[in-house]
């Protein structure tokens, strides 16, 4: 079978990636919530996107940072709570998008009782 080689370019926007690390994000089941901000909701309203609150998202040609902002289950460990959602989000992101220089930061803003 013949492969063909196809000229062009594909672009994954900043809303996708979001989209995946939100879900992969509360898979977690000791993430309580996925904690938006107040120019996050602005942004939404001016832009008109329907992208999930808690996680940012920012891509350039060498790498792809997200940052989610998270409240945390009473009683859970939060570091281990934070790397596994940190590692989930990256395979979740890399699987998908095929971007291999991903980072991921945790911002825990709060404990849900």
């Amino acid at each position: 079978m013949n492969e063909q080689v196809l000229a062009g370019q594909v672009q994954i926007s900043e809303a996708v990636v979001s989209k995946i690390a939100g879900h992969a994000a509360l898979i977690k089941s000791d993430v309580a919530v996925l904690v938006g901000s107040i120019s996050e909701g602005i942004a939404k309203r001016l832009g008109g996107k329907n992208i999930p609150k808690g996680v940012s998202v920012s891509i350039d040609e060498h790498k792809t940072e997200i940052e989610s902002r998270v409240i945390i289950a009473y009683g859970s460990d939060i570091r281990r709570v934070c790397r596994e959602l940190q590692h989930h989000v990256h395979e979740a992101v890399e699987m998908m998008t095929g971007k291999s220089f991903i980072e991921v930061h945790v911002k825990v803003e709060g404990v849900s009782f």
